[in-house]
């Protein structure tokens, strides 16, 4: 339920142990933002109110340069702080942002107590018993759409001990079972719909109300889906006809030991008690209800966060949790999600400082003179290819939102393109870069759980990765033709 590397649970193994935490590499763009606030010449563009986008923007052919601000020490030390709220006027920066990430975690916690998510999948995984190929397309379905609506990452560390030993007593490889989890939910949050950590706090950043551009998600969601479950499925099924064909048949038989040396040949079945199935439907219509909310009732995030306030109280109340079980589980929801609410305002100090230093107004004439005149085509795929690289250094989705987006989503007022459309490039670059990206303790950590390691990962996985990038190219360049 958050992004995929803030590593609230380090597996402490390999490249992602080794390198700097999100956090690190965000107060690190800080120190480096404030020195380049002494190097870069100082600037602004006149601003003036764009009724579609429905903010301030920048004027084209407006820019000039003008007295420097240069960043020292104290400002530095201010700018995590200033990233929440203006210490001086007090006006709200990501605290808004911060909080409505705080109580949707309240909200996850609770629903997670009731075990109604995890009995539902395990319930489903079981039914198959004897079809197994075909718990890929439904358990990947499930995965991505816990991705899309929520951003399901770390949650699934807990599916890959249930779901493996499965898998290889099917027939297959513990590879297939950790693809369906890693690449279902990492297609899911690729193709971010509502998921507040990546769609809908980019937009936010990028001046827009976050349902613009969600048809061509669904898009990218049902198509990305479709390739990945196809992949999987074809995958898995040559394994089973020949199991010298799995990228880790080196270890077939010690996988087989090590997940079914307390595996019995039948496994019990998890029910559904009506309590959870309740527990499910308000799941759902709460993101629901803020659908509704946002799209016509007019609804940000304080009304979204007192909505996920309000619905935790009523799942406690449903499953008859008890006032402290309720209490309890909200407050460790929020903790789970503590980290991603100091990236945010970590990732916002640094827009901060660009612009307490006068700037990000020069970082943004620069792009536009390079970007600016570039066909809408090549405009967007550049953009694509911009947000891969950032992602490989700060592979925090919402950090790297918070970070790129009031830069680059202008950007598209220079090029024609709209703001939206960036955003769907910006989420797209993200959740490509976390199916792979060594410094994500979401992958590491299944990989490691799976006993896959990272080379096989990615002998596995590359064939995949051009196909979505050659998808995701050719849809976001329709749409910017459109």
């Amino acid at each position: 339920m958050t992004d995929t590397s803030t590593d609230k649970k380090p597996d402490g193994s390999g490249l992602a142990a080794r390198f700097p935490t999100a956090y690190s590499i965000l107060f690190l763009l800080i120190i480096a933002v404030a020195a380049l606030t002494w190097i870069i010449p100082a600037g602004q563009y006149d601003r003036a109110m764009n009724e579609e986008v429905g903010r301030e923007i920048a004027v084209p052919g407006t820019y000039q340069t003008v007295e420097a601000n240069p960043q020292g020490f104290v400002d530095v030390m201010l700018a995590p702080v200033a990233g929440f709220y203006d210490p001086d006027s007090y006006a709200a920066n990501a605290i808004d942002v911060a909080l409505f990430v705080l109580l949707l975690g309240g909200f996850l916690g609770v629903v997670n107590a009731t075990n109604a998510i995890d009995t539902g999948i395990q319930a489903a995984m079981v039914r198959l018993k004897g079809r197994e190929i075909w718990m890929i397309p439904i358990l990947m379905s499930l995965f991505a759409l816990g991705g899309t609506t929520y951003g399901m990452a770390e949650e699934t560390l807990a599916f890959y001990a249930l779901l493996i030993p499965v898998v290889i007593a099917a027939g297959y490889d513990s590879v297939t079972g950790v693809a369906i989890i890693l690449i279902g939910a990492g297609i899911g949050t690729l193709g971010s719909t509502i998921n507040p950590f990546a769609t809908v706090i980019a937009s936010n950043a990028a001046g827009i109300p976050f349902t613009e551009g969600i048809a061509l998600r669904l898009v990218i969601l049902l198509g990305g889906l479709a390739i990945c479950i196809a992949y999987v499925m074809r995958y898995a099924s040559r394994v089973k006809a020949d199991p010298a064909r799995s990228v880790v048949a080196a270890q077939r038989e010690s996988d087989r030991r090590f997940f079914l040396k307390e595996t019995d040949a039948e496994f019990s079945e998890p029910k559904l008690t009506g309590t959870q199935k309740l527990v499910l439907l308000l799941f759902f219509a709460t993101f629901a209800v803020m659908i509704w909310g946002v799209s016509s009732q007019g609804w940000w995030m304080a009304r979204m966060g007192a909505l996920f306030f309000g619905m935790a109280i009523v799942v406690g109340v449903v499953a008859r949790l008890g006032e402290k079980k309720l209490t309890s589980a909200f407050v460790d929801g929020a903790r789970d999600l503590l980290g991603v609410a100091l990236v945010i305002g970590l990732a916002r100090g640094i827009v901060v400082i660009m612009e307490q230093g006068l700037i990000a107004d020069t970082i943004l004439n620069s792009a536009a003179d390079t970007l600016g005149g570039l066909p809408e085509i090549a405009f967007i795929n550049l953009m694509l290819w911009i947000e891969i690289g950032m992602s490989f250094l700060v592979p925090s989705s919402s950090g790297l939102a918070v970070l790129s987006m009031p830069i680059l989503a202008p950007l598209g007022d220079f090029a024609g393109v709209g703001r939206d459309l960036v955003v769907t490039a910006y989420q797209s670059a993200s959740g490509l870069v976390n199916l792979i990206t060594p410094t994500s303790a979401v992958v590491i950590g299944g990989l490691a759980i799976g006993r896959v390691s990272f080379d096989r990962w990615v002998v596995f996985g590359w064939p995949l990765l051009l196909i979505l990038v050659v998808f995701i190219s050719a849809s976001i360049s329709l749409a910017a033709i459109l």
